[in-house]
């Protein structure tokens, strides 16, 4: 996507305002938790705490700012980051497994969409407790995160102009409460230096199992990424430097109190709100809620976006997509609205505080980050890196993020398992989705067009057979000009034979660039068959209905094609022909004799068809001129049949 389609590309101040709304929201108010989780009910020391805050710097500089900040965002697909966009990238190495990377990734990714605004909300109207310990937070958790669920069908262009003022603010006051807090310990800063992270992690005995709740301090750099076609890697940029040095204050901050602190002082806390002076508690909460809410809003458009692509790529299910605002790419899916809000409010109950959510937080986000690593390498080898520099990324991250992989397993049976649960029900519906259309495919039985010009123009001609339309349109997967399937043909010539003036094939190539829109006209026989070929990117999202009329208008205006009906009386008064389009809907024949995996598969797959939008529905196609044709989908016949014929 170029500046000019997104002026918020170029780096500028209005745009880096936009970035620290779209892009840092769960990067940013990963404070609310990440120390908490690290003193949990164990023991507090100096140097536990001057080692933790040490690990977590050095994470965020070597996961966020290394990885994420200089090398991920300069994988980019045409402006557009995000593991599928990395994955069309890759995928000309024409390694077929890196599909499973991708494919994991995309599910951890939306497993962090359900978890992150629990997590979130939650931790900030904890802070309610603060001022009032029998306050109940759950239903207040659960009112905000379906409010935000809600609103989400009226598009959120408005609200979304005050989302980078409201993280300026945010990221202001984390830095000047860290600063307040540091200057009763300034010692703490010597924590910048790796050797106290490195002491923790070798030399305590529980030193290497606290990088589960020190991972949490780069939980959204995946969704950073992800979020690069918004606002554009220079803009990005130039806000991490700002982030990352109120997040590095903040955490100073926290750890400074923890160090001073008396042991009373330590039971039930959270360091973040307890830097926080008393007379402006009740303004820290408020600022913490509204910068939760616009984070997990951040995750929400995410999740939409990569459903969307998801659905481009044969990795999802059809189903519903609005937009409801004229912002481009701001999409709406209510399927995967409602999904979200009930997984969100199903571990709001489950759960009930955010301490017990950290559990079910780190482990799906540590392996997107491990399958998105596995892609960038793959992108290194295509873009011809210097091999040292391929090892060194290899040896280094492989090290890093399968230590905080190990780390994080060790939540497993203590609600980690509830996400990892969610990412496995999203892998299996992707997998299931993509090989059912892929054995589909590799049964189509295609034939030569040429082959039947001439019956086809014939049936056009013939005045003995009544007109089924003026035109009529098909849509069909045969990527060659010269090739059809056998069913189309068998639907014009024998199954209602069907008489029109032209018959139109429409044919939608997946790009791998994001937001290509492009068409060429094929004039097979001139006013009788035309082939579309559509070339659309894996962000655009097919609206045939519309392309199509845009397309024949433009051959209308150069007088390529005249649509006006050739029924005598209507044609003299200029009265457009009716367009009627054809829909070939499959269906698992029991003819088959299906081998055991592919029949689970495609069973599972027409289970999933049978909620999942329709075809007409999901190219945008006008329901009033559609008709639907079933046909059969017989991937094994049944062998020979020992039938006896007696007299």
């Amino acid at each position: 996507m170029s500046s000019e389609l997104n002026p918020h590309q170029k780096l500028t101040s209005a745009g880096v305002l936009v970035t620290l709304g779209i892009i840092f929201g769960d990067l940013g108010t990963s404070p609310l938790y990440v120390l908490r989780a690290l003193i949990g009910d164990g023991e507090i020391n100096p140097e536990i705490v001057l080692g933790s805050v040490s690990c977590i710097f050095w994470t965020l500089t070597l996961l966020t700012s290394l990885k994420y900040i200089v090398l991920m965002l300069r994988a980019d697909n045409r402006g557009e980051g995000g593991i599928f966009a990395l994955y069309t990238l890759v995928k000309k190495t024409k390694v077929k497994w890196l599909l499973i990377p991708a494919i994991i990734g995309g599910s951890a990714l939306l497993g962090e969409g359900i978890i992150t605004p629990a997590i979130s909300v939650s931790s900030a109207i904890e802070g309610l407790q603060e001022l009032n310990p029998n306050i109940k937070t759950v239903p207040i958790v659960i009112g905000i995160i379906a409010g935000l669920f809600i609103i989400q069908q009226f598009g959120t262009k408005f609200i979304g102009q005050f989302f980078g003022p409201i993280m300026l603010i945010w990221f202001s006051f984390i830095a000047v409460m860290g600063v307040i807090s540091i200057t009763h310990h300034p010692e703490v800063l010597k924590a910048l230096n790796p050797y106290y992270g490195y002491v923790l992690l070798t030399q305590h005995p529980n030193g290497f199992w606290l990088l589960g709740a020190i991972f949490l301090c780069t939980t959204g750099a995946e969704a950073l990424y992800s979020d690069l076609g918004h606002c554009g890697k220079k803009n990005i940029r130039a806000a991490w430097v700002f982030v990352k040095v109120a997040l590095v204050l903040n955490y100073m901050g926290q750890a400074s109190f923890l160090i001073n602190a008396a042991p009373e002082q330590l039971v039930n806390v959270n360091p973040f709100y307890a830097i926080i002076p008393e007379r402006i508690l009740p303004i820290g909460i408020i600022i913490a809620t509204v910068a939760t809410i616009v984070a997990s809003q951040a995750l929400i458009s995410g999740s939409f976006t990569l459903i969307n692509e998801a659905i481009r790529l044969n990795l999802w299910p059809k189903v519903k997509i609005h937009y409801p605002s004229n912002l481009k790419g701001q999409l709406y899916i209510p399927s995967v609205n409602w999904m979200l809000m009930f997984g969100c409010i199903g571990i709001v109950l489950l759960f009930k505080e955010s301490g017990n959510m950290e559990a079910a937080y780190g482990l799906t986000i540590i392996i997107g980050m491990l399958m998105s690593s596995t892609l960038l390498i793959f992108y290194m080898i295509l873009k011809r890196y210097k091999k040292i520099y391929i090892l060194a990324y290899i040896v280094v991250y492989s090290i890093i993020e399968v230590s905080f992989l190990v780390a994080n397993l060790e939540k497993l049976p203590h609600g980690g398992w509830v996400t990892l649960l969610v990412a496995t029900v999203l892998i299996c519906v992707m997998w299931v989705w993509y090989d059912s259309w892929k054995i589909r495919n590799s049964y189509v039985e295609f034939t030569k067009l040429n082959d039947y010009l001439g019956q086809i123009y014939d049936l056009s001609k013939d005045m003995s057979i009544p007109k089924y339309a003026t035109h009529l349109v098909y849509l069909t997967s045969a990527g060659r000009k010269d090739e059809i399937e056998s069913k189309i043909i068998y639907s014009i010539l024998q199954k209602q034979p069907k008489r029109a003036d032209i018959y139109w094939f429409i044919h939608v190539d997946l790009m791998d660039e994001p937001h290509t829109m492009e068409y060429k006209v094929t004039e097979v026989i001139k006013d009788d068959i035309i082939r579309i070929d559509f070339k659309l990117g894996f962000r655009v999202a097919p609206r045939i209905n519309l392309m199509f009329r845009k397309v024949v208008e433009d051959m209308v205006k150069n007088k390529e094609v005249d649509i006006t009906s050739r029924y005598e009386s209507l044609n003299k008064n200029n009265v457009i022909g009716d367009f009627k389009f054809i829909v070939m809907e499959k269906f698992l024949s029991n003819e088959n004799d299906l081998p055991l995996y592919e029949g689970i598969v495609l069973k599972i797959y027409f289970l999933l068809k049978s909620i999942s939008l329709s075809e007409e529905k999901a190219f945008g196609l006008d329901t009033s001129s559609v008709s639907i044709e079933k046909v059969p989908l017989i991937i094994a016949p049944v062998r020979e049949m020992n039938l006896k014929r007696i007299y």
